[in-house]
């Protein structure tokens, strides 16, 4: 069996990953599983403290799988903040991953501060972490800074809200998963796990040369859709799902 895990980025959840883990589950073996578990703080865990630390949400990754029943190897495929944690998953337990997908990621200390969130959104997220927008005004600001073209943008305002009505990320913990970001360092010998990088041109919330930076740093496959953002699997879904199967595809079975 094989089993993929999905892992977004900084409070967000599996609801956010809207129609993406079908499409994906489309292109993989029929004994596949696709699971879209959530970091503490977000989503289903919403009531649940943020840790502080890359680590900490790691360990937690591992004992809920296993909890659940699903053994390793996994294939993993994460985004932004969601990807340092396969960074140091697939660092400290390499044989846990047979491969990774690391999407619109940045690492210290191969990227500075002001690539790894471009100085342009300083003054959008501290307005929302201190005016105490609405949720549509939150979902709006959000969909702005991490997406180029999504399909159907007020449909996808209207939903994301929704999903912050009922699964409410405290600032407490908000700011909890930022110090993590900001304080998680890679190491310098990339991991022993397959990866394979993706970002998007227009990504207007971490500048695109972090990920030609750690692809020139460790020797990875680095694919960059031409127009899209931040968030991918939102911009160009079907554009995603292609490259990670072409990219499988390559690899010695």
């Amino acid at each position: 069996m094989n089993t993929w895990i999905l892992l977004r980025g900084l409070t967000r959840e599996q609801a956010h990953w809207g129609p993406f883990p079908a499409l994906l589950r489309e292109t993989l073996p029929r004994d596949t599983v696709i699971l879209t578990p959530d970091l503490p703080g977000n989503g289903t865990l919403w009531q649940s403290r943020s840790p502080c630390s890359v680590k900490d949400m790691v360990e937690h990754c591992r004992q809920a799988l296993r909890e659940a029943g699903h053994a390793p190897p996994y294939h993993v495929l994460a985004m932004s903040l969601g990807a340092m944690v396969t960074v140091d998953w697939a660092t400290r337990y390499p044989d846990e991953l047979a491969a990774t997908i690391l999407i619109s990621t940045s690492l210290r200390p191969f990227s500075p501060f002001w690539h790894r969130l471009r100085p342009l959104q300083y003054g959008r997220l501290l307005r929302l972490l201190t005016c105490h927008p609405t949720n549509v005004e939150w979902e709006q600001a959000i969909l702005e800074m991490t997406t180029c073209h999504p399909a159907d943008p007020q449909a996808t305002v209207e939903r994301w809200a929704q999903t912050r009505r009922s699964h409410p990320v405290s600032v407490g913990n908000a700011c909890r998963q930022l110090l993590a970001a900001v304080r998680y360092q890679a190491p310098s010998p990339p991991p022993k796990v397959p990866m394979l990088l993706l970002n998007g041109q227009g990504d207007q919330l971490v500048h695109p040369d972090c990920s030609q930076t750690l692809a020139q740093t460790w020797q990875l496959p680095l694919i960059t859709h031409p127009t899209a953002g931040h968030d991918l699997p939102l911009d160009a879904g079907p554009w995603v799902v292609s490259q990670v199967q072409a990219w499988l595809a390559q690899r010695p079975q």
